[in-house]
């Protein structure tokens, strides 16, 4: 009697091929979810060790770059202090360049002024300068070339026979020549001497 009041009981659990049916259904899914969790597991694991060697390599990219960041701001400086020292150091060899070319220019004007005076006191004017003076040397070898041959002439007329008439004659004309030599060169000269320009 108690027998059939059990197998009656809607709420007592299931028995013959159903039932095994079922709990074979409950184990491929339990194995099933286990595999899945399984496989989802090792693909986490997979993509944090991924992400954690990329965090490596990251953090170390990152170290890498700031010591060489730290490197170029020392090199920064260090170009700066170089810069700034060098400039320091061109604008004393600057300063020092120019007190001495000052120094120098008032000594070379105080030296043409010395020699304007020393000029003035023997006597130089703009009349003789050198370039005057160049063309009266030219002036006084013409004149020497042109009296050459009145000398040598007059050296021959030591040869004569002493005529004291010829002679007296000959001495008149030779002064003449003579005269009329040196009023030249007198005036070649005069006339290089009052020539403006030269």
């Amino acid at each position: 009697m108690d027998h059939a009041a059990d197998h009656l009981d809607p709420a007592a659990p299931p028995s013959g091929p159903a039932s095994s049916s079922a709990a074979v259904a409950e184990v491929n899914a339990f194995v099933v979810a286990s595999a899945d969790l399984s496989l989802r597991r090792a693909e986490v694991e997979e993509k944090r060790d991924k992400v954690h060697k990329e965090s490596k390599a990251l953090l170390d990219y990152t170290r890498k770059a700031i010591t060489k960041l730290t490197e170029l701001k020392k090199m920064l400086e260090k170009f700066k202090n170089d810069v700034e020292k060098q400039q320091v150091e061109q604008m004393t060899d600057w300063q020092t360049k120019l007190v001495m070319m000052d120094s120098k220019e008032r000594q070379y004007i105080l030296q043409v002024s010395n020699y304007k005076a020393m000029l003035n006191r023997v006597g130089y004017t703009p009349e003789i300068n050198h370039g005057v003076l160049m063309e009266m040397a030219e002036h006084k070898k013409d004149l020497e070339r042109k009296t050459k041959p009145i000398a040598d002439t007059l050296r021959s007329y030591q040869d004569l026979p002493p005529d004291k008439a010829l002679a007296a004659l000959a001495i008149e004309d030779k002064k003449r020549q003579y005269a009329a030599a040196e009023k030249y060169l007198e005036d070649v000269l005069q006339s290089a001497l009052t020539t403006p320009g030269l």
